[in-house]
C-alpha cells in the first residue's frame, strides 16, 4: 500500500474525526502524510462530511455494513476490507495504528519490533490524555472555567511530576536505541507510527505549556536535540506541517491556558 504522494481522489482510506482541530485525528493523518499514501479526511474536505462522523456514534446506531457501532472518532472507514467486500470500519487511536502500521511500513522490521511500537504509542497516548486533563479535570461535560480551580492543582502535578516522568522514559528509550536510531527513532532504524505520535504529543506539548517545556528542553537530549526536529523534517511530515491540512492547535486536546504553565 505504500506509494509516492497521489492525489487525494479515490483514496483507500477515509479519516472520519471531527472539523477544524488536530485531535486524536491527527496521529492518524500523521501515519498517512509520513507513508506519503492518500486518504480522505472526510469532515474536513466536505460541508457535510461531519454528519457523517456524526451518524456512526448516533445513540439510535447499531452499527452499518456489519461493523459495530464506534464509541467516539476517530474512526477508519476502509472500503472493500470488511465481510463479502463491505466496508471495515475500526475506532479507537491505537487500533487504527495498530491495523494501518504494517500497511504503512510504519510497523518495524519484525514482530518484536511492531510490538515495542506499540507499546510506546500506547505510553505516548496516556501522556496526551492527561494532558487533556490538566483542562478538564472534573468532567468533560463541564467548561474548563467550571473546574478551573481543580485545573491549576492537575497542571501543577502534571507538570512537576508526570512531564518529566514521560519524557524522561523516552528519553531512555531512545538512548537504548541509539546505536541503530541515532537519536532518530524509538524502534530500529527507521521511522514507525510510535514515532509521529510521540512527535505530535511532544508537539502539542509546546503548544500547551511553552514555558515548562523551554525549561525543560535541555534535560532531554536525545528528544529535543535530534528526534524532534528529524520527524518534523521527515519525508511526507514536512511537506504536510507546511500545508493547509494541517490544523493548527486550539481547544482540542492541548489548550493553551497561561495560568496552567509554568508561572
Amino acid at each position: 500500500m505504500v506509494a509516492n504522494k497521489k492525489a487525494r481522489t479515490n483514496p483507500p482510506y477515509e479519516l472520519l474525526y471531527w472539523p477544524g482541530i488536530p485531535g486524536r485525528g491527527e496521529f492518524i493523518r500523521l501515519a498517512f502524510e509520513a507513508a506519503g499514501v492518500s486518504y480522505k479526511d472526510t469532515a474536513n474536505e466536505s460541508e457535510d462530511g461531519i454528519t457523517e462522523v456524526t451518524s456512526l456514534i448516533d445513540a439510535s446506531s447499531t452499527g452499518t455494513s456489519g461493523n459495530p457501532p464506534p464509541f467516539a472518532p476517530p474512526a477508519l472507514r476502509i472500503p472493500g476490507a470488511g465481510p463479502n467486500d463491505t466496508p471495515l470500519i475500526i475506532y479507537q487511536t491505537p487500533s487504527i495504528l495498530s491495523y494501518l502500521g504494517p500497511k504503512l511500513s510504519l510497523a518495524g522490521s519484525n514482530e518484536a519490533e511492531a510490538q515495542w511500537i506499540l507499546s510506546h504509542t500506547l505510553t505516548a497516548l496516556d501522556l496526551n490524555n492527561e494532558a487533556h486533563d490538566t483542562h478538564h479535570p472534573i468532567a468533560v461535560s463541564k467548561y474548563y472555567e467550571e473546574q478551573k480551580e481543580e485545573s491549576l492543582k492537575k497542571a501543577q502535578d502534571f507538570r512537576e511530576a508526570r512531564i518529566p516522568k514521560f519524557l524522561g522514559f523516552f528519553e531512555r528509550v531512545l538512548k537504548g536505541n541509539e546505536e541503530k536510531g541515532q537519536g532518530k527513532y524509538l524502534v530500529g532504524d527507521k521511522l514507525s507510527y510510535a514515532d509521529t505520535t510521540l512527535w505530535n504529543v511532544l508537539s502539542g506539548l509546546l503548544f500547551a505549556f511553552p514555558k515548562e517545556m523551554e525549561a525543560r528542553k535541555s534535560d532531554y537530549k536525545l528528544l529535543f536535540g535530534i528526534f524532534y526536529d528529524g520527524v518534523k523534517e521527515a519525508s511526507g511530515v514536512k511537506e504536510y506541517l507546511a500545508s493547509d491540512r494541517r490544523k493548527p492547535f486550539s481547544m482540542g486536546v492541548f489548550r493553551h491556558y497561561p495560568e496552567l504553565d509554568r508561572q
